[in-house]
């Protein structure tokens, strides 16, 4: 792999910053020059701001809607594409692991080439993701379907934050603007169930994707007419070996977790996956630790508030993904239930999730991210001890109160992760702090969704029917644990 450079202890650049644009340097290791963002937006009125805004929150709202919205479709998909418990899974998961793999890269892409650009090609990936998605006539297909939405969908939300904050200079309009940005996430929860039922009850599973086709093409357009172009002032070097390392790691584990239990924990294939995935760790470690302007920042890792929000973000969204995963399967496939009944069935998660995510925002403000972790971590796990006593016939006003009590934990959660992560960092450094708590965010749904398989063991292999629910239990202890956790690092 060659030997890449010490990393200096400081490192200083002349750099001329424009009148009227952010300055925001970076480290630079392949040319010494600065690049000027290449349009101020102070000029910007209040009403071409909130434009931008809208169109940045609509690429927020169908990345963060397509996973709900798929979930509630898997049954139809099983059904339809004869797919089995493995190739659902890697219909979930190849979204989120590539999404997770390429958010860091694409963020630094956008900053070299042009944000609104980026942007821009994301929102056209993304469309023909979906499209391809929509015409998939078997699940292998599906799933590669799947990732190049995945591809598209990493170029849309850190890309469409940093224009945000290139567009909203001010430190108050700059906090209401990223709050109503957060705020997309619940609204998109509690519609991604209900429209994705309404959809596959009137027009089957494949129009669950058809609704991202309009929504991206209205993005190009407002994009094109209405946001800026920008630049960083200065771009950093692009990191091809630890992009790959990474990558290699997180689909190795994430193969291994899903196809262990039909290949066998001990085969040869199952062992050599988890010692390349171990392997890939270690090289991946001993890379970015010499690199002078690495993928990943290791010494972030030395904040305990930042690593343990690391870990509590692979933890609770490990545990969401998982607990959506299977209560779309056990809905549909033990209970009988409609798609929209499904749908309606998440409304509860949907909504306390959309009351406590700003409610634990404005706690964090007042009290900082111990509070609402400790509480999450408690109702988190209040809600895993209550899923162990699923069964097959279970009420349904019992299963509604478990929903929400998971989604009061859940929501409370989100912002304290956030916090938590950029609160021990220099200012300089809090963008990229931040986008690697969203990335270990979707980690979490990765392996919450891979893990589904391993724990459930002989009662998702021999088939969803009545004693699926009991092989749930395993997983619904696990989230019990993960609820600990957080508690504990809180």
């Amino acid at each position: 792999m060659g030997t890449p450079q010490r990393r200096p202890e400081a490192m200083s650049r002349g750099c001329a910053v424009i009148p009227g644009t952010t300055p925001h340097f970076l480290s630079l290791r392949k040319h010494n020059t600065c690049v000027p963002t290449t349009v101020s937006s102070s000029g910007l009125d209040q009403r071409h701001k909130m434009i931008v805004l809208a169109t940045c929150c609509l690429s927020l709202l169908i990345v963060s809607m397509d996973a709900t919205i798929v979930n509630v479709a898997l049954p139809a998909i099983r059904t339809e594409l004869g797919a089995s418990v493995s190739q659902l899974q890697w219909t979930i998961d190849v979204y989120t692991l590539v999404l997770a793999s390429l958010l860091l890269l694409s963020g630094t892409t956008a900053d070299r080439v042009g944000r609104r650009r980026i942007f821009q090609i994301g929102l056209v990936s993304f469309a023909v993701g979906s499209l391809l998605c929509s015409l998939a006539p078997t699940a292998p297909v599906l799933i590669l379907a799947r990732m190049i939405q995945a591809i598209g969908g990493s170029m849309l939300n850190p890309v469409a934050m940093s224009i945000i904050t290139q567009v909203f200079t001010g430190k108050a309009e700059r906090a209401r603007a990223i709050g109503m940005w957060g705020a997309v996430v619940g609204i998109s929860m509690a519609l991604g169930p209900m429209l994705g039922g309404l959809l596959i009850e009137i027009s089957g599973w494949r129009s669950v994707f058809w609704i991202n086709i309009p929504v991206c093409l209205a993005a190009f357009v407002l994009a094109a007419v209405f946001v800026p172009e920008s630049r960083s002032p200065a771009v950093r070097a692009f990191d091809p070996v630890g992009q790959l390392l990474g990558v290699v790691m997180l689909a190795a584990l994430v193969f291994g977790l899903i196809e262990g239990p039909s290949l066998g924990w001990s085969s040869p294939v199952t062992l050599a996956v988890f010692a390349l995935s171990a392997a890939s760790f270690v090289a991946f470690v001993r890379w970015e630790n010499r690199r002078v302007d690495p993928f990943i920042d290791l010494r972030f890792f030395r904040s305990i508030p930042f690593s343990s929000a690391t870990i509590v973000a692979v933890c609770a969204f490990g545990g969401y993904g998982a607990f959506l995963f299977l209560m779309s399967l056990y809905l549909q496939e033990v209970r009988g239930f409609s798609a929209i009944g499904t749908g309606a069935s998440f409304l509860p998660l949907a909504l306390a999730t959309l009351i406590c995510s700003p409610l634990s925002g404005r706690m964090v403000a007042r009290w900082g991210a111990r509070p609402s972790m400790t509480v999450a971590g408690v109702v988190i796990a209040v809600a895993g001890l209550a899923l162990t006593r699923l069964s097959a016939t279970t009420p349904v006003s019992a299963l509604l109160v478990m929903f929400a009590i998971f989604g009061i934990g859940f929501g409370l959660v989100n912002a304290p992760i956030t916090n938590a992560a950029v609160g021990g960092m220099p200012r300089d450094r809090a963008g990229a702090a931040s986008a690697v708590a969203s990335t270990s965010r979707q980690i979490g749904v990765s392996i919450g969704v891979a893990l589904c398989g391993s724990l459930t063991t002989a009662g998702a292999a021999a088939g969803i029917d009545a004693g699926f629910a009991a092989s749930t239990h395993t997983v619904w202890w696990a989230l019990a644990a993960i609820g600990v956790i957080v508690a504990g690092l809180g």
